[in-house]
């Protein structure tokens, strides 16, 4: 009787003769979506036109190069503080907080965090140190440049979190005067990138030198079996070489950074605001987007990796015997 009555129920679920199943739920497609959004997009372009107007008057107040105005907040003489200082502190925490807290906390079974770590600092130790020095000055140097590359990396990333440091546009919040948003990044200030090259060309020298000597470093600026007048002309150019690379250091993550935030700013809507035109700050708001997820998600890691990985060829470079 209990099979008979299964059965019975069971074919009662089933659709009678001439009834269709009721119809799924299916969601749009990827292409429907994407004409969905390109038809809003029109439209909210259409729509400002039609509100603003085709044409608009320059905005001459609006000056975008001030976002990157140090204005000082607190005079201290050589050592006063502007937002530069504030970022170069956030990342210096960032830096050593993250990795004293990640170190404390390792497991034998790795989570998310310690094999996005692991994975950093392999590319760190071979790809970046391990390739361009031997082990025992590898393990010298590690942590030197291991320190540059998570603080350029961090100093990069965290340009591209708005925080309220525009003190020359403020906002009033409760009777309370604040900055108003922005981007910013120390990198895009030349004198941080400077800095650093400083740094690196006083490690890589002093490296040579303890190495070879101070003679012995010089000489090994002129390659084996260069004699004569020659020597004396390329010793000169390689002591320019070395030079020059102070500027190769720091413009190279200068200029890429600071253009980064330019044309991320540009594209956001500083051109719609200078050319008076709201209907192009909708136009050029996705190439924004699209631009500042382009920048986060490579350019703020590939600098890093360009600039200790030329520290580490530099290294390696000054306790070769030639060039």
């Amino acid at each position: 009787m209990s099979a008979q009555a299964g059965s019975i129920q069971a074919a009662g679920a089933l659709p009678e003769p001439g009834m269709s199943a009721a119809p799924q739920k299916k969601g749009l497609s990827l292409r429907a979506k994407l004409l969905v959004a390109f038809g809003i997009y029109i439209g909210g372009m259409i729509l400002l036109v039609i509100l603003t107007g085709v044409h608009g008057t320059r905005n001459t107040a609006f000056e975008p190069q001030n976002e990157f105005k140090l204005d000082t907040w607190v005079q201290l003489g050589v050592f006063s503080i502007n937002k530069a200082v504030m970022y170069l502190v956030i990342a210096a925490t960032l830096t050593s907080v993250t990795m004293i807290y990640i170190a404390r906390r390792m497991q034998q079974r790795p989570n998310r965090v310690q094999t996005a770590v692991e994975i950093v600092y392999r590319l760190m130790r071979e790809n970046i140190v391990g390739s361009n020095m031997d082990e025992k000055m590898a393990a010298r140097w590690f942590p030197f440049i291991g320190a540059l590359f998570l603080f350029i990396l961090f100093s990069n990333l965290v340009g591209y979190i708005p925080l309220p440091t525009n003190t020359e546009h403020q906002i009033d919040v409760f009777g309370w005067s604040i900055p108003s948003f922005s981007l910013y990044a120390a990198t895009a200030n030349l004198s941080v990138p400077l800095v650093l090259a400083l740094v690196v060309f006083v490690s890589y020298t002093f490296e040579g030198v303890r190495v070879k000597g101070p003679i012995g470093y010089l000489k090994s600026l002129i390659p084996s079996g260069v004699h004569g007048p020659m020597a004396a002309g390329i010793f000169v150019l390689e002591i320019i070489s070395n030079l020059m690379r102070l500027m190769s250091l720091s413009i190279r993550l200068f200029a890429n950074i600071l253009a980064g935030h330019l044309i991320i700013l540009f594209m956001a809507g500083a051109l719609a605001v200078l050319l008076g035109v709201a209907w192009l700050g909708w136009i050029t708001l996705p190439f924004g987007i699209a631009l500042f997820a382009f920048e986060v998600g490579l350019v703020a890691a590939l600098q890093a990796f360009i600039f200790a990985t030329l520290t580490a060829i530099y290294l390696g470079g000054a306790v070769a015997e030639h060039h």
